[in-house]
């Protein structure tokens, strides 16, 4: 239990760090503030599956968080501060671009189903043909949602956004926003090959784009090239896979922006992770 207890005390205090930076106001007479909130949700992200009300229960019960609120008002809170998960999230992103001193940065989706195949015509979350997609890894189709995600060279998440699961990752491509520092290198898997969108991020942004390459294309790699893309791409596969164990094996909602804001606060509650292993030691 003893990790477990530095590591939350761990993210609360970085998160109250990250709010003092980010000028944060919030009025006094709540119960419990915004750094708590961000701390029960983290919580239970990270350790009871993105169960509220284990984690709830855990952080009341040692006295942690003596004012904890019930159960309809901290959800009511939790989507009341989306946009301050936005800020922290952007928070990160800058940190790790910062520190990232080699500019290699990896590309790369992964699948998040909202139910089983046998139950998409009872789905109430989500309805309609484009949220069925195809995962080419496990050879099946699924019902949900997509999560494309920019990482750094070490799997540590820097822009991520959703889409329908059918979206595959060359439209995908188009919608990332690539506000990178100058001089970086993105590697991406096949999916990813399109020159029109390289010629524009070297044009513009001094930003190179390096799918793997199909044999029948053209702008082949030297084989050393080939070589370390193929290495680097293990990376962003283990940051898919590291995310995605934390996930339980239904993540419970009720609406679909409940449901994205899970998916949303797993992420975040890695970034936490990546961070609070260093302070807990």
């Amino acid at each position: 239990m003893k990790p477990m207890e530095d590591r939350i005390v761990a993210i609360y205090c970085l998160t109250e760090d990250i709010l003092r930076g980010l000028n944060h106001y919030e009025d006094p007479q709540c119960r419990m503030s915004d750094a708590e909130i961000i701390t029960t949700a983290v919580t239970a992200m990270m350790f009871f599956g993105g169960n509220f009300e284990k984690a709830r229960a855990m952080l009341r019960s040692p006295g942690y968080i003596p004012g904890m609120i019930s159960k309809s008002r901290f959800c009511r809170r939790l989507h009341r501060i989306r946009n301050l998960f936005y800020a922290v999230s952007v928070f990160f992103s800058e940190i790790r671009k910062n520190l990232n001193t080699d500019s290699v940065y990896l590309i790369d989706s992964f699948p998040v189903s909202v139910c089983d195949n046998i139950r998409i015509r009872r789905s109430r979350i989500y309805r309609g043909e484009g949220y069925r997609g195809f995962n080419a890894s496990k050879r099946r189709y699924f019902y949900g949602l997509k999560v494309h995600m920019l990482c750094t060279g070490r799997g540590e998440p820097v822009e991520f956004f959703f889409t329908p699961g059918s979206v595959n990752d060359a439209e995908g491509l188009k919608l990332f926003n690539f506000n990178l520092p100058e001089n970086s290198i993105v590697y991406g898997d096949r999916a990813y090959n399109n020159y029109e969108i390289e010629d524009l991020l070297r044009e513009t942004g001094k930003i190179s784009l390096m799918p793997v390459r199909k044999k029948n294309l053209k702008r082949q790699y030297p084989p050393y090239t080939e070589y370390l893309l193929k290495k680097a791409r293990k990376y962003a596969e283990t940051a898919n896979s590291l995310i995605t164990n934390m996930f339980p094996k239904s993540v419970h909602a009720v609406t679909s922006a409940g449901f994205e804001l899970k998916i949303f606060l797993f992420i975040l509650a890695y970034n936490f992770s990546l961070n609070v292993l260093l302070l807990s030691g």
